[in-house]
């Protein structure tokens, strides 16, 4: 493949906006089980290990994620796709993407800038812990 090529079909996937238009690998897409509504839980990770969040994907949001390095999500309650960012401007650059045996869990390592949580929070486990004092020493 030339450069002028390569640098032909990197100016296409710059000008699609629209997750909906990118079509996941087909040897991934073989190892993804999905929901009945065709959705994937995602774990997204800092690069230290932190869990920030957890969000649902399909095809279309992986495939958003691995080409533009931007975490992409399916939002179950607005059914659209968001990408991490596009309104608070805390963005996640994805770093590494990973399918857990089963191939019913995806892991991103992400470089958050800013919280990850919707709420500001850095993450969205920044809530109470539920285990409570007296139960963390049992005697």
């Amino acid at each position: 493949m030339s450069n002028n090529t390569s640098s032909s079909e990197a100016a296409q996937d710059a000008e699609r906006t629209n997750p909906s238009e990118y079509d996941l690998a087909p040897d991934i897409a073989a190892r993804l089980k999905r929901n009945e509504q065709g959705l994937v839980p995602a774990i997204v990770q800092a690069e230290s290990g932190e869990v920030l969040m957890m969000a649902w994907m399909d095809d279309h949001a992986l495939a958003h994620s691995l080409m533009t390095r931007k975490g992409t999500y399916f939002s179950r309650s607005r059914d659209e796709y968001w990408v991490k960012g596009e309104t608070s401007g805390n963005v996640q650059e994805v770093v590494g993407a990973r399918l857990d045996c089963d191939g019913d869990t995806i892991l991103l390592t992400v470089r958050q800038s800013g919280g990850a949580c919707h709420t500001g929070d850095r993450t969205c486990f920044d809530a109470d812990d539920l285990l409570h004092p007296q139960s963390k020493n049992p005697s």
